[in-house]
């Protein structure tokens, strides 16, 4: 079974009491309704944590149209601006995709590496979204179902094989219910987004700027379109076209990875280290037979209670097309394989997966992915529908496992408990502030046209490309694109209209 996705770990369900102090806050009342003042007013206790970072708790109601009920909290941290009052311009909200991923674990790594310079005049601030990691995570299968669902054959070819996937799928929505039953249906992006506001208020900051990649840009464009004049400086790197159902979503995924695994072949076809000799067409036959072994006989691997099953094989190339420093090691996966060695693609399954050990995962990614992917969204057609989508897109695909696998994973939303009134549809935002998406042209997660289409429903948008592969472009190789999106961070001021940086 295969979860295209993002990352991480825990926390709880607070009484009514769990308000922080209220302090006099810079936020004008009118910001606010009267029954969220106590959230909005609230005043964030900062401490040392891990990695020299600052760390503090964010109260939010588990329910806005219930305020004064049960609460959580979300966990925030931050890189202090390093330049010191100064040069100090505000707060920079970061979160790096998902849904699942953990803006704590990205805040150290984004002020060091990916944006050391906006450090110097930004806090950079992380934060687990509600559901996520440390903010309140939800539980919707257990370390056994969860390794269970990743061994699945995400490629069914027979109708117990189909019949498995659902079963196993259906897991998970009646888990959510029985093992964070008062969570559940309180995850969605529409409630993160109404955290992010409350967030903005307890930073003090009139206006939110904000830095999203991938999943990241989807709760952008829904703040730019619930909070339209509180939009700092926003950049939206790996853009999801919000008029994309579950179906069309994974649709355009399906082509993208399959327009990436032919380019990784093309690279392979060149170097002396390649498995398959003969173009970039042999290379592609060669994963498509090993591919076909291994539906059929799991391969030894380095652990002798492990064998590597077409499964976990598929994870480990779905996650090396997300960036090309990764192309070195799946060709030695390769390699190894056809010496009848699954032990390097396995690490990249385990990788993928945030897999810790046998049955044990470093967070709760593959629970927190579904609960907000498949509550978001209006539910996938069933097992027929996946059944003709395997087979549509497969039919002349250079890696039709791959293809097939991108349909049958959204059979966990097939029969999910509930799901969002919000019907898809383009962005429709009245701001007026200048914003930043970022594409990739080989991007295999967030396809190109979807950068490009919700420029075009973002009238006060600028398109910035990358000429290059690998999913999100901001922190990557490509200094131009550092400049670019760094300057805009810095001044307020886009680059050209029409850049395209190499």
């Amino acid at each position: 079974m295969i979860v295209v996705l993002a990352v991480l770990m825990g926390l709880t369900i607070a009484g009514s009491s769990g308000v922080a102090t209220a302090a006099p806050s810079t936020v004008p009342a009118a910001d606010y309704p009267p029954e969220l003042a106590a959230y909005y007013t609230q005043t964030l206790a900062w401490s040392p944590c891990e990695e020299g970072l600052e760390c503090a708790g964010l109260t939010v109601p588990l329910d806005y149209s219930d305020p004064a009920g049960a609460q959580i909290q979300i966990r925030v941290n931050k890189s202090p601006a390093r330049g010191g009052a100064a040069q100090r311009q505000g707060s920079l909200v970061i979160n790096p995709g998902g849904p699942g991923g953990s803006g704590l674990d990205f805040t150290a790594y984004t002020a060091r590496s990916v944006a050391p310079k906006v450090n110097v005049a930004f806090d950079i601030v992380g934060f687990d979204p509600r559901g996520v990691g440390k903010s309140a995570p939800i539980t919707c299968a257990t370390g056994r179902q969860t390794t269970a669902l990743l061994q699945t054959d995400g490629s069914p070819s027979t109708r117990a094989q189909r019949e498995q996937v659902m079963n196993v799928s259906a897991i998970l929505g009646r888990g959510c219910l029985t093992m964070s039953p008062t969570l559940a249906r309180h995850v969605g992006t529409d409630d993160a987004v109404r955290d992010m506001d409350v967030l903005r208020a307890a930073l003090g900051e009139p206006k939110l700027n904000w830095l999203g990649w991938s999943y990241g840009t989807v709760l952008g464009t829904r703040y730019l379109e619930a909070f339209p004049d509180r939009i700092g400086r926003f950049v939206l790197d790996g853009a999801l076209d919000p008029s994309k159902d579950l179906m069309q979503v994974s649709r355009g995924q399906s082509r993208g990875f399959q327009v990436a695994m032919t380019r990784f072949a093309a690279d392979c076809a060149k170097r002396t280290t390649c498995p398959y000799k003969g173009g970039t067409a042999k290379v592609l036959e060669g994963i498509n037979a090993l591919l076909a072994r291994l539906d059929t006989r799991r391969m030894p691997t380095n652990d002798p209670k492990r064998r590597l099953g077409q499964s976990e094989a598929l994870s480990g190339m779905f996650q090396a097309m997300y960036a090309t420093w990764l192309w070195p090691t799946l060709r030695t996966a390769l390699r190894q394989a056809n010496r009848d060695d699954g032990s390097l693609l396995m690490s990249l399954a385990d990788f993928s997966s945030d897999r810790t050990g046998p049955n044990t995962y470093a967070g709760n990614t593959i629970s927190a992915f579904y609960a907000v992917s498949c509550w978001d969204a209006p539910p996938p057609p069933g097992e027929q529908g996946l059944a003709a989508a395997a087979a549509a897109w497969s039919r002349g695909a250079p890696v039709p496992e791959m293809a097939k696998s991108m349909a049958w994973g959204n059979a966990p939303c097939t029969t999910w408990f509930g799901h969002s009134n919000r019907a898809p549809a383009p962005a429709n935002s009245t701001t007026a502030a200048p914003i930043l998406v970022v594409g990739t042209l080989y991007d295999p997660a967030t396809p190109y046209p979807w950068a490009v289409a919700l420029s075009k429903q973002l009238p006060t948008s600028t398109l910035l490309t990358y000429n290059g592969d690998g999913h999100t472009a901001y922190g990557g190789g490509s200094a131009c694109i550092n400049k670019a999106v760094d300057a805009y961070l810095l001044t307020g001021a886009p680059p050209a209209a029409g850049l395209v940086c190499n």
